[in-house]
């Protein structure tokens, strides 16, 4: 005993070494730690009871998730004799029990359809047409508007009020019915993706056309009771379910769709006229013979979409994104399409007059034979189009490019062209009486035998242009850039070509009679075969140019005060 006591001093000591060293490590992390617990104790307290919150919404979470996956399940169990286990009214207590509190999540209805897709003994078929059921009847009204002793969204409320949770008894309601929509939304988009279900189960949120269930305005009714309790409560809930959904001949007409995801749904032939359908996810949904007159479809995304023989009159597209879809004979009469992204968009015979589009992406698109009538396409994109027999009367072109566009036998006269690109276009035959073309760039362009009756083209840069057999008859081309032009057969009668550049340009075959080329730069041009009766070539240049032998300059004025006249050409004139 005396030995062990002896001892005690050296075990005391190895004790507060140990002591030491284990705080010294511990030292740094202990005073952080109790620092912001005694200088932030709320910011603590306000964290431990956030993920105590969040550990408690997980755990309600997948309690909900599993109970959903196993009502789905047992929901079709039958007996030996081939009857459900559950009663038509047991069931829809059950699913007023299970879906009334709450809107199901994207992220929910996707766990429960993986989960549910690999248990083999999930009758697909069978559950569809229990909800369905529900669906239908509750679309009626028939359990908001049942007794007390028998109204199921009353009783539902009644066992929520005695847990303390506070709701309303529409809202009960209406999360059923939408829970309920959702879940029939999910099984046709799986079912469409099954070769063996496709034809055997179709949802039709308003019925199916040409039956006796179908209500034409039953899908609007729902999303106005929706939006009774707050405005976009059904975009907000049923929005993103929507994609590939079933909406033929559908009345829509003022319906707030704001933001939905119809991607890929069919609603040919439903009418969406005044709806508000701004930042709707459109891409390749069918909306051929669609009425979407008047409608706000700005920034929405119909990118791919069907929309021929569409009715989108007086509609709001702005900065709405039609890449490849197809407008062809569809309505866009008075439409606003400004900022769109319309690249190798279909608007063949397409009707845009009035239309606004005004800084729009058009590259690529197919417009021949559209009508574009007065229509506003300042500053547009058009690089590359086709607008082959288009009819672009009194259309605003100001500042559009349409380099390399091709616009044969199109309508443009009487159309503002101020600085617009044309360079590399093709207009052959197109008519361009009267247009404003000042500042427009035509170099390189294709104009043979397109017609200029009046047009302006005055400080027009035409370098290289083809104009053979093209009337320009009475247009103004004073100071123009014609150098290398080809004007081979061209009708220039009455034309004003004061001080235009024709260095190197063909006018063999022209007829000039009565125009003005006083001032113009003639040099090296080609006026073989020209008629140049009453031409007025004061102090115009004509150095080196060419003529045939058969002269035709009966009447030509002001040769006298013409510069660099060749002296051969003199002595065939009989001036010297």
């Amino acid at each position: 005993m005396a030995k062990k006591m002896s001892q005690l001093p050296q075990v005391w000591k190895l004790l507060q070494s140990y002591v030491k060293s284990t705080r010294s490590q511990d030292r740094p992390l202990k005073k952080t730690l109790v620092a912001s617990q005694i200088l932030n104790p709320r910011n603590y307290k306000q964290n431990l009871e956030q993920n105590v919150k969040i550990n408690q919404d997980n755990l309600q979470k997948d309690i909900f998730l599993k109970e959903l996956q196993t009502k789905l399940e047992t929901w079709t169990n039958t007996g030996n004799d081939s009857e459900f286990h559950l009663s038509d009214r047991q069931l829809y207590t059950e699913i007023y029990d299970l879906l009334g509190s709450s809107a199901l999540t994207v992220e929910i209805v996707d766990k429960v359809t993986k989960s549910l897709i690999l248990v083999q003994k999930w009758q697909y078929i069978a559950l569809f047409h229990r909800l369905l059921g529900f669906y239908q009847r509750w679309c009626q009204g028939e359990f908001i508007d049942a007794p007390p002793s028998d109204n199921l969204p009353q009783q539902k409320l009644m066992a929520m009020v005695a847990q303390n949770q506070a709701i309303r008894l529409r809202q009960v309601d209406i999360y059923t019915g939408l829970n309920v929509l959702i879940l029939l939304l999910e099984i046709h988009r799986y079912a469409q993706k099954q070769e063996d279900l496709q034809h055997q189960i179709n949802f039709y949120p308003s019925g199916e056309r040409d039956t006796e269930s179908f209500f034409t305005s039953q899908l609007l009714r729902i999303i106005n009771y929706s939006d009774a309790i707050e405005i976009g409560n059904f975009s907000n809930i049923v929005g993103e379910f929507l994609k590939g959904a079933n909406l033929q001949g559908a009345y829509l007409g003022d319906a707030n769709l704001t933001g939905v995801n119809l991607s890929s749904a069919n609603l040919t032939g439903a009418y969406l006229g005044d709806a508000n359908l701004t930042g709707v996810n459109f891409q390749d949904a069918n909306l051929a013979g669609a009425n979407l007159g008047d409608t706000n479809l700005s920034g929405a995304n119909l990118q791919g979409a069907n929309l021929s023989h569409a009715d989108l009159s007086s509609s709001n597209l702005t900065g709405a994104n039609l890449t490849g879809a197809n407008l062809s004979r569809a309505d866009l009469s008075r439409a606003d399409l400004s900022s769109c992204q319309l690249n190798d968009t279909e608007l063949c015979h397409t009707n845009l007059s009035g239309v606004n589009l005004r800084d729009a992406v058009l590259s690529r698109a197919n417009l021949t034979n559209a009508i574009l009538f007065g229509a506003n396409l300042s500053d547009a994109d058009l690089k590359n189009v086709h607008l082959n027999h288009a009819d672009l009367c009194r259309a605003d072109l100001s500042g559009a490019d349409l380099s390399g566009a091709v616009l044969n036998g199109s309508n443009l006269s009487d159309t503002i062209l101020f600085s617009t690109n044309l360079s590399s276009a093709s207009l052959v035959s197109a008519d361009l009486s009267y247009a404003k073309l000042n500042g427009a760039k035509l170099s390189d362009a294709k104009l043979n035998g397109a017609m200029f009756l009046g047009a302006d083209l005055s400080g027009v840069d035409l370098s290289r242009v083809i104009l053979n057999d093209a009337d320009l008859s009475g247009g103004i081309l004073s100071e123009a850039d014609l150098t290398g032009a080809d004007l081979s057969d061209a009708v220039l009668l009455g034309t004003d070509l004061s001080f235009a550049n024709l260095n190197s340009a063909n006018l063999t075959g022209s007829n000039l009679s009565g125009a003005m080329l006083n001032g113009a730069d003639l040099t090296a041009a080609n006026l073989t075969y020209s008629i140049l009766d009453d031409t007025d070539v004061t102090e115009a240049n004509l150095e080196v140019s060419h003529w045939g032998e058969k002269l035709q300059w009966e009447g030509v004025r002001g040769l006298e005060t013409a510069l660099n006249v060749p002296v051969v050409l003199k002595k065939q004139l009989g001036l010297e």
